[in-house]
């Protein structure tokens, strides 16, 4: 398997506030090259078997105002959908809340330099609880998205993580969450945030994502 350390240094990322159609909202982007075309990542982004594969097994309708679900993960509504350009999702976990609440968008753009392959930006917007902000950061939104580029990668590469009922006890896959939870924190001191705030966050993240195993 490829070094999953190695990956996560391959994606930039940010947080900050904005707007979704709502109200005020958290965001967090991401940003990486894959070695694909656009049309290729579109692919695996839309295809329902392609996305059980390195994703969630997913039903309903990816088609534009179409209603999905990802099973044991969130649903939603397609608002946008231009192939192999831009993505647009409504992302509904738990009670339904207001409208477009929560919103993630993918663009794939054609890298622009000598490097081959294809620039894949994405950003969620979302009104997250103040109390589970407060306790996270952007690692509670940012942490989950980082693994699922990290599965997309391995996917295109021919390879996959470990079966989901092993994540939790692989230590690959526990460092690399571990690590994860500390790049949020680097984006969240870029952003400005107090440095004890972004220490409480970071270990409140890791315990999250990393729990102590039994035994």
């Amino acid at each position: 398997m490829k070094d999953l350390l190695d990956e996560l240094t391959q994606v930039d990322r940010s947080t900050g506030v904005g707007t979704v159609p709502a109200g005020p909202a958290q965001v967090v982007t991401l940003s990486r090259r894959y070695a694909a075309t656009p049309a290729e990542l579109w692919d695996a982004l839309t295809d329902p078997d392609r996305l059980a594969r390195w994703f969630l097994p997913v039903e309903g309708d990816l088609s534009l105002g179409g209603r999905f679900a990802f099973t044991g993960n969130a649903g939603g509504v397609v608002r946008a959908c231009e192939p192999h350009h831009r993505l647009l999702v409504t992302w509904e976990m738990g009670p339904t809340g207001p409208e477009d609440a929560s919103l993630v968008e993918v663009l794939l753009e054609e890298a622009g330099d000598e490097s081959a392959g294809t620039v894949l930006t994405l950003t969620h917007r979302a009104q997250t609880p103040p109390e589970m902000w407060d306790q996270f950061g952007p690692g509670a939104i940012g942490v989950g998205w980082d693994g699922a580029l990290l599965g997309l990668a391995l996917h295109l590469a021919g390879a996959q993580l470990p079966a989901a009922e092993e994540l939790d006890r692989d230590p690959a896959v526990r460092e690399f969450n571990a690590a994860s939870a500390r790049a949020w924190g680097q984006a969240q001191r870029a952003a400005g945030t107090a440095p004890e705030v972004v220490e409480a966050n970071v270990a409140a993240t890791t315990a999250f994502y990393v729990p102590p195993q039994g035994g």
